[in-house]
């Protein structure tokens, strides 16, 4: 996966050019990815309104998309682009894994990791600032262990962005890049079904 926006960043000083790359991405990706998925998101333009879009791709196909429903008014984001829809957040499903995306800001809001229960992977894209890196550690670390999953967290890695993308067990482990391009882990089944299974507090895979 991807950080936030990663295409062109948020690039508020050139919007419609921004927007109408994203279809050319698209098409460029999913020519190439073959047996890979890949989450990302991007910004999007429909009925002259401009989303952040969120995007996993595979083996040709967009197997699901949502547009980010909470937008960081301190960002500027409220400025420039539509909310989407919280009932565009849902789970898709990926070769038997069950996985759900937030995006960046929507970490914060709990009915939301309500909204993903269940599910054995959540990705996060994310332009996280540095001033509360902390927060984006903590929470990503909690969503992990509160729902029982695997969470992949993709942040920016620029001056202003926390830089902590990490992977993180169903247990509460973690990988953190600590300045790395490229940060990779093995997903477990049973892992996830093992934590459920002993520490059983009603969720569910649903296998």
């Amino acid at each position: 996966m991807a950080p936030e926006v990663c295409l062109s960043g948020f690039a508020y000083e050139r919007f419609e050019q921004a927007a109408a790359f994203t279809p050319i991405a698209l098409e460029q990706l999913l020519s190439c990815l073959q047996d890979r998925l890949l989450v990302f998101t991007a910004i999007t333009h429909k009925d002259d309104k401009f989303y952040n879009t969120a995007y996993a791709l595979h083996n040709g196909d967009v197997l699901h998309q949502q547009s980010k429903s909470k937008l960081f008014a301190l960002g500027g984001e409220t400025d420039y682009f539509t909310a989407g829809n919280e009932n565009g957040i849902k789970t898709f499903d990926f070769e038997g894994i069950k996985i759900g995306i937030l995006i960046c800001f929507e970490l914060r809001f709990k009915h939301l990791w309500q909204t993903l229960e269940g599910c054995d992977l959540i990705a996060i894209p994310a332009q996280w600032g540095k001033l509360r890196s902390d927060h984006f550690v903590t929470l990503t670390n909690a969503l992990g262990v509160m729902n029982q999953c695997y969470v992949a967290a993709s942040d920016a890695l620029n001056e202003d962005t926390s830089g902590m993308s990490g992977i993180i067990t169903p247990f509460g482990a973690e990988i953190r890049n600590n300045g790395e391009d490229v940060l990779t882990s093995n997903y477990e089944e049973c892992t996830v079904t093992t934590m459920r299974r002993y520490l059983n507090v009603g969720i569910s895979s649903d296998r």
